[in-house]
């Protein structure tokens, strides 16, 4: 029943318009619903990506912060700060990845702050319903991945891939790492000195292992902020920096270089093919492919060089890494146009980076073959798309 004001004005107005009590009824009931879908709308809309994030994820007792395959310091430091904002609402967490820590820095991060990481093989390995991607978009790299659906995306690489309850992708940042420090910022948490306890700062604080693993994701992500960095970067490594531990950072900065390392990166140099300021080696094949990455910094920044490629094949597999300091080079779109319309290819990235992989194709006897081009036909192929000719 309605207050005899409200019914005595209800009346009148279904006299007026023709209709009968149920209807009117109806109507006040959608009209209430769309009002209370405007105030939540209205909150969401001032609510900072940080708080939302956080609301999202106070919705799951579970979730699964999923890397991407082979994942960096990058992801990692993302990926354990969003467990933190979890832990925060009281939500558990899994960080999972598919293939293999192994760039000797990656696997120094993950020692020195003794991260937790749960290695899967196929979709059945997540350890819940609700997949948060870091630093990747799209879940690739296991069985099953195209069936996942993610409930929440956090990555600064290009792509197509969206999340249900919250996408947040911004390519003009260099690292994710920036984004997950800017969400602890949106929250008021404090970084804690590396001299106090978690309880002497103001809550919520933002613990030094974690504040020194994000400064060293955007510090990787960005050349030590040389190479693709933004604002933002720059501002996440300023809200970092009270709460950073030098001495974890240096041992994650500075590991022991392995030899086979040292000698991809002699390969690298010694076999370079130069046309104008463009370089491209092709250093063989390779026990450890995160090698051709760094064998790609090294050559990028030899006098002369404003960009580089460099491959190498593993297991059958070709990699390829592109480094430009060359703003007509945009990297990611290059290995694109050079690799892209291969059989099961995949390669793209920033303006400043790239990576590429061909896999091998699967002979009648059951061997596994490199069908990518290699020597001239490959040089003339990285070579015309650094220049822009092939598209």
């Amino acid at each position: 029943m309605f207050p005899p004001q409200i019914d005595r004005l209800s009346q009148a107005t279904r006299e007026a318009l023709g209709v009968g009590p149920d209807v009117l009824a109806a109507a006040v009931v959608v009209g209430v619903v769309l009002v209370g879908l405007a105030v939540v709308v209205a909150r969401r809309l001032r609510q900072s990506p940080g708080e939302r994030l956080r609301d999202v994820l106070r919705e799951y007792d579970e979730v699964s912060v999923l890397l991407h395959p082979d994942p960096d310091a990058d992801a990692m430091a993302a990926g354990v700060g969003v467990a933190k904002l979890a832990d925060w609402v009281d939500t558990e967490t899994t960080i999972q990845y598919s293939g293999q820590v192994r760039r000797q820095e990656n696997r120094a991060f993950r020692t020195v702050l003794d991260v937790e990481l749960e290695c899967i093989d196929h979709v059945t390995d997540i350890s819940a319903e609700a997949v948060v991607l870091v630093d990747h978009n799209e879940p690739r790299g296991f069985g099953g991945a195209d069936g996942v659906l993610p409930a929440v995306v956090v990555d600064h690489h290009p792509g197509d891939g969206s999340a249900e309850e919250f996408t947040d992708v911004r390519t003009d940042y260099g690292a994710s790492a920036s984004l997950v420090a800017e969400y602890f910022r949106d929250l008021n948490a404090t970084p804690v000195p590396p001299d106090r306890h978690d309880s002497e700062v103001a809550d919520p604080a933002l613990p030094t292992w974690i504040a020194t693993g994000l400064l060293y994701g955007v510090l990787s992500d960005t050349a030590r902020l040389t190479r693709g960095a933004s604002d933002a970067d720059f501002a996440a490594a300023g809200y970092l920096s009270p709460g950073v531990d030098e001495d974890l950072l240096s041992r994650i900065a500075d590991p022991d270089v392995s030899t086979e390392t040292l000698e991809v990166k002699a390969r690298a140099i010694a076999g370079r093919e130069i046309q104008g300021s463009y370089a491209v080696s092709d250093v063989g094949s390779v026990s450890n492919a995160d090698a051709i990455p760094q064998a790609a910094d090294e050559l990028v920044g030899l006098e002369g060089v404003s960009a580089v490629v460099v491959v190498g094949d593993k297991d059958g597999t070709l990699h390829l890494s592109g480094r430009s300091r060359d703003d007509r080079v945009h990297m990611g779109r290059a290995l694109d146009a050079a690799v892209g319309d291969l059989p099961n290819a995949s390669a793209g990235g920033h303006a400043r980076m790239g990576g590429g992989r061909v896999p091998p194709a699967v002979q009648a006897d059951g061997t596994r073959e490199v069908t990518a081009p290699r020597g001239e036909q490959l040089e003339s192929r990285l070579f015309d798309a650094m220049d822009g000719e092939l598209q």
